[in-house]
């Protein structure tokens, strides 16, 4: 990994996005022990980012964390991307950033200067902690997670890391050998040391996808039955999913009936304007942006979900109780992404297209199959519910208080 010889930390203003963060997480489920009951200020840093994957499992904890009590404090660490820093300044969190780049698949020369420069990310990770002085750090995975962890277990801080898939990065099998605990978002998720520290506790999501978890419906047609048109919802990650895209031109080619449909499409910043011509081309109903700051509403609003198979999409997909096609990103670290959507496949909670397999003419049948099968649709939508864990976020910090008050 290759760090820059200084880090400093980004202030937002935090008053006002925070009371109003605050505000929404009194409204959040029955059940939430952090709705009726306070506890003391604690001092957190969250380590890693870089995608979304990572960083928005680090602010559903964060939400979580300021619910328990609005004096408490949260730093972000993370890699300074313009994607990590604008969503958590929308957030109002403070963040700090380390220049970072991975290790794996990289040449060796690259991997043997990332090593060298190793002591100088460790010096930048241990002058945010002192600066800082936090009660626990927590890594979300990542390349900025490594040397902020290791940072802390040197200094004697509690460390506990969140591991989102099934096949862990790198990065957090290589720090589980020296955390406190390590939280899991698959009973089936191997390759992690010390498992006697390890929980399975679910992926945590952020409040919003929360504060109004439909019922479980039943598996009929009139639990689906929703007025025309039928809306698909196209997620290709937060940076968007270019041979999705493509995909998605070539199916609109085989649509019929193309007035029965209705695309909201996140397509990256590449892709948008090539995808706004496509719908317009077809005549196809489509609210295209490169990148939706309210996702919840949006999978409220969809019928049928499109999307990659991050671990945090899956979780989102499955607290929602929503139906989906999942098409892995066939280049994941480890084809972790297949991994994690087989898991919902073999429940009979979601279909699955290899890339490889995918084009217009497959997709548009599949969508053209889920418009005409609503029983199809609620049952996949009731089986992902069960696999659903509203409760993540609340599991994790409830045992990082214990770690904490333990001492």
């Amino acid at each position: 990994m290759q760090v820059s010889g200084h880090a400093h930390i980004r202030k937002p203003c935090l008053g006002a996005a925070v009371a109003d963060g605050l505000h929404r997480q009194a409204t959040r489920p029955a059940g939430s022990r952090a709705a009726n009951q306070r506890t003391h200020p604690v001092r957190v840093v969250i380590a890693g980012g870089g995608t979304g994957g990572h960083l928005f499992p680090g602010i559903a904890v964060a939400e979580e964390i300021l619910s328990r009590n609005a004096e408490s404090d949260v730093l972000f660490i993370g890699t300074g991307k313009p994607f990590e820093t604008s969503v958590l300044n929308e957030k109002g969190f403070r963040h700090a950033a380390l220049s970072v780049q991975g290790l794996k698949n990289r040449g060796l020369l690259k991997q043997l200067w990332a090593l060298m420069l190793l002591p100088v990310s460790l010096a930048a990770s241990a002058k945010l902690l002192k600066d800082f002085n936090p009660d626990l750090v927590l890594g979300v995975g990542g390349y900025s997670a490594g040397p902020v962890v290791a940072a802390a277990w040197m200094k004697g801080i509690k460390t506990v890391l969140q591991e989102q898939n099934i096949l862990p990065g790198i990065t957090n099998r290589w720090l589980s050998r020296i955390a406190d605990r390590t939280y899991l978002s698959f009973p089936e998720t191997r390759g992690m040391k010390r498992a006697g520290q390890a929980m399975v506790t679910g992926n945590p999501v952020r409040h919003e996808f929360l504060a109004s978890l439909p019922p479980i419906k039943q598996a009929s047609a009139e639990a689906v039955k929703t007025p025309s048109p039928f809306t698909i919802l196209i997620a290709g990650g937060s940076q968007g999913a270019h041979a999705i895209n493509l995909a998605v031109i070539g199916a609109l080619g085989h649509l019929k009936k193309k007035e029965h449909f209705h695309f909201i499409h996140q397509t990256g910043i590449d892709d948008k304007g090539r995808m706004k011509k496509a719908y317009a081309d077809s005549d196809t109903g489509s609210t295209v942006k490169a990148f939706f700051t309210d996702m919840a509403q949006q999978y409220h609003t969809a019928d049928l979900i499109i999307c990659r198979a991050g671990a945090t999409t899956v979780a989102e997909v499955t607290v929602l109780g929503k139906p989906v096609i999942f098409i892995p990103y066939p280049h994941a670290a480890d084809d972790h992404q297949r991994l994690n959507a087989e898991s919902l496949v073999q429940a009979g909670a979601s279909e699955m297209i290899q890339q490889k397999d995918l084009d217009g003419k497959l997709l548009a049948h599949r969508i053209e199959y889920y418009a005409d099968s609503p029983e199809k649709l609620a049952q996949m939508g009731v089986r992902a519910s069960r696999l659903g864990r509203p409760d993540a976020a609340r599991t994790i910090v409830d045992d990082m208080y214990a770690l904490i008050n333990k001492g």
